[in-house]
């Protein structure tokens, strides 16, 4: 919900948003809640969610919902494998999570009903512990179910990075700069096909062929809703309105960028430079590489240093013209330069995740890993206009909590995904980290991620080990998507 300063000061200096609580079921809205006050001493970290005001721009702020009344929640940096202690204080009148993202931690502090975590209960709190692991750049953000409330879920501003110190710092960079990428002001549309161009990587025919057959047996040929945005932001701020990267020459600067879109993949270039990745999710990659442009699905996070050897004053942004236009980019200002900022497009470049990994030396195993092969498809306009989504024909459904698949503690397993539509989806297993073995074709080894984009009618695979016991969900991390079907449940025996 957008505001100029003066609506803003017209209805007092607060304006609140409310609105229904829909998708939930009526026992998840009773999971049990922890204790009002917290026990024991004072807690290492403390989030306060609450509705509060975002100042995009001078004649932009925004009202939504907050982590301690910043967007981006603040900076949370936990040391690998020392226990944290967080009290959650819920100042709004819906129940709330805070989904550790990326963490191998148990299920009752994940942040996911589905799973079992308790919610967070409306003027109430919760205090959680848990042993923050693996090292690298995580994020902590909401894990409700939105549907069509545009001001739930992560249409909202609940998102923060958190850093996970290594035991071990190697220190091969000057300073680090954390970027979140965000956009608001969220509004439905019919149809809108998303750039397919992003991902390297040709279609699968017979996938297309589902995905056109899916299409011509829809009730309505109109697609069904998709979320638009009309403002966009770097650390809160549109492009001009915050302070610039202030940088020297020669200088190894380490970007941690986070997109904590709720729906849309973003991309970021420097002019004059190139990104050197080092780490996606947080993981160190086994082949580091040169970049001109970094592609992020929504949730995924890339590492990524930068030597500071072209001096100018220059706009680090978005590929999209329209999108940078309106907020999405930051300014790059070298040390004894002024002017107008430059932006100059780079050259078409595909996201490629087989560049960070590399060639697969694997001896036959013993025996065959088992394989959960999955089929993904869409329904236009088949839930009051909004697109259903399934998994081998089967939507989640919340009541039921299925479907779900059962998993043993110490096997390895692959994970096979076909997407019959033209999307792609940001892929995201949660509590556990996976490494990608095929992509579109192509097979790799070595990167270990907990998101991974999936070509519009392509095919990856990726395997994981089953050693963090306790409910797990898998869904796509487009808010829509996840909202209307996108999602599976995972249980050990």
């Amino acid at each position: 919900m957008p505001l100029d300063r003066r609506s803003f000061f017209g209805l007092g200096g607060a304006a609140i948003l409310s609105g229904a609580f829909p998708g939930r079921t009526d026992a998840q809205m009773s999971m049990p809640a922890a204790p009002a006050q917290p026990l024991g001493g004072p807690p290492d970290h403390t989030l306060r969610i609450a509705k509060g005001l975002v100042e995009l721009a001078p004649d932009k702020i925004v009202s939504t919902t907050l982590y301690n009344g910043q967007f981006p929640g603040p900076l949370l940096r936990f040391r690998e494998g020392k226990e944290v202690t967080v009290d959650i204080y819920n100042d709004t009148d819906v129940p709330e999570l805070v989904h550790w993202h990326g963490q191998i931690i148990p299920s009752a502090v994940d942040g996911a009903a589905e799973e079992g975590t308790p919610f967070v209960p409306p003027h109430g709190m919760r205090r959680i512990r848990f042993k923050p692991q693996p090292a690298g750049f995580r994020f902590y953000h909401t894990h409700v179910i939105a549907g069509d409330d545009l001001s739930r879920g992560t249409y909202s501003g609940q998102a923060g990075p958190l850093y996970i110190e290594p035991k071990n710092e190697p220190g091969h960079y000057d300073r680090e700069v954390f970027l979140v990428l965000r956009e608001f002001a969220p509004s439905f549309s019919k149809g809108g096909d998303m750039a397919m161009d992003v991902l390297a990587g040709r279609e699968n025919p017979r996938l297309k062929a589902i995905g056109d057959a899916n299409d011509a047996a829809a009730r309505t040929q109109t697609r069904g809703y998709e979320v638009g945005y009309s403002l966009f932001s770097i650390n809160g701020k549109m492009l001009g309105h915050g302070e610039p990267i202030r940088v020297r020459q020669g200088e190894r600067v380490l970007f941690h960028v986070l997109n904590a879109s709720a729906t849309e993949i973003r991309s970021l270039a420097l002019p004059g430079h190139r990104f050197k990745v080092v780490a996606l999710d947080g993981n160190p990659v086994p082949n580091v590489t040169d970049v001109p442009v970094l592609w992020l699905g929504t949730a995924e996070r890339v590492s990524a240093i930068v030597t500071m050897d072209h001096p100018g004053v220059w706009i680090m942004g978005d590929l999209s013209d329209d999108d940078r236009g309106n907020g999405m980019g930051i300014v790059v200002e070298y040390a004894d330069r002024t002017g107008e900022p430059i932006w100059t497009k780079p050259l078409a470049f595909k996201w490629d995740y087989s560049f960070f990994g590399l060639t697969p030396v694997r001896p036959e195993p013993d025996w065959p890993i088992p394989e959960f092969d999955f089929l993904i498809e869409k329904h236009n306009a088949a839930l009051n206009d909004f697109n259903q989504w399934t998994l081998n024909g089967k939507a989640y459904s919340m009541a039921e909590s299925s479907p779900v698949y059962t998993l043993r503690k110490g096997q390895r397993y692959r994970m096979r995904f076909r997407n019959a539509s033209d999307d792609i989806h940001p892929l995201h297993l949660h509590r556990h980290s996976f490494e990608l073995v095929d992509i579109h074709g192509r097979p790799t080894s070595g990167v270990l991620k907990d998101v991974v984009m999936l070509g519009g009618y392509q095919e990856l695979s990726f395997e994981f080990t089953a050693e963090n016991p306790g409910d797990t969900l898998f869904h796509c991390h487009q808010q829509l998507h996840m909202d209307y079907g996108f999602m599976a449940l995972f249980r050990y025996a």
